[in-house]
């Protein structure tokens, strides 16, 4: 009964450990920067439906509210908030009925003319990136980018790519119009790729044993010592069959001589009486 218990919660763990796995929250528009009074569609992709999934968020308003707890309109798995403000800054993420939780992300309100358009989610390793930063009416206008405090570049059309980004990319970004302000800052992730392995050579499979193989060994296994064994007390037994029965013929001869030998000397002895 016991084991049983320990089965199910077993179970019940790897159950909510791959809703984590298949739950993610995604963005529309998908950037992690936004203009007050602009609107955002958060939802939480998943395969189990049955999970009951449902948008939640750190802010300095509240912790671990959800959506349609004082904030946004939760149609379903999504969540919409129609029109954002300062106070929606913060950490944004899925949470199913069991408390399986997906990937947080981090929203950022901006109360200022300038925002920077950046991932919302880690980026892959390789991988190309590109930043924007725009204002309300363009998004083309020369723009300084800066990484973790330090001057990276300045591009004259407000767009900087990162080539083939690698962990060293990693940083707090922002960006710098002139004579419109700076964006807030944006923390950039990058996660490792996933290597991939060589495609296995072709073997020639080492012949497998069938259910039948397996008790056909197992039976020789066990019989062969008692088959071993039995011949050799047949073999010793009639050896010794033997050895007897030449004992016995030789205790049989010797009287048989004896008589022989008996007759001999009689014969000598009546003809010596004979003379």
């Amino acid at each position: 009964m016991e084991e049983t218990s320990l089965l199910w919660l077993i179970s019940l763990i790897s159950l909510l450990s791959c809703s984590t796995n298949q739950a993610g929250l995604t963005v529309s528009p998908s950037r992690s920067q936004f203009f007050k009074e602009d609107s955002v569609s958060l939802s939480c992709e998943e395969d189990n439906i049955s999970a009951g999934w449902t948008v939640r968020r750190n802010t300095t308003r509240g912790t671990r509210t959800q959506c349609g707890d004082g904030w946004g309109k939760p149609p379903g798995f999504s969540c919409n908030i129609s029109s954002l403000y300062k106070h929606d800054t913060g950490v944004y993420w899925c949470e199913s009925r069991e408390g399986a939780a997906s990937s947080s992300i981090q929203l950022t309100v901006s109360g200022g003319s300038v925002i920077l358009q950046s991932p919302v989610l880690p980026v892959m390793e390789g991988d190309d990136v590109t930043l924007s930063c725009q204002t309300k009416t363009s998004s083309n206008l020369p723009a300084a980018f800066i990484k973790d405090g330090s001057l990276i570049r300045t591009e004259p059309t407000g767009h900087m790519t990162l080539h083939h980004v690698t962990s060293s990319d990693e940083g707090l970004y922002k960006c710098n119009i002139r004579g419109h302000g700076e964006s807030p800052s944006s923390w950039i992730s990058v996660s490792e790729k996933p290597t991939t392995t060589a495609p296995p050579t072709s073997v020639t499979p080492a012949p497998s044993f069938t259910s039948l193989q397996v008790r056909l060994v197992c039976h020789l296994v066990v019989f062969c010592p008692y088959c071993i064994s039995t011949l050799i007390m047949v073999s010793l037994h009639k050896h010794r069959t033997t050895g007897n029965d030449l004992s016995v013929s030789m205790v049989m001869t010797s009287p048989t001589l004896a008589v022989h030998g008996l007759d001999d000397d009689y014969d000598d002895v009546t003809t010596e009486h004979l003379f």
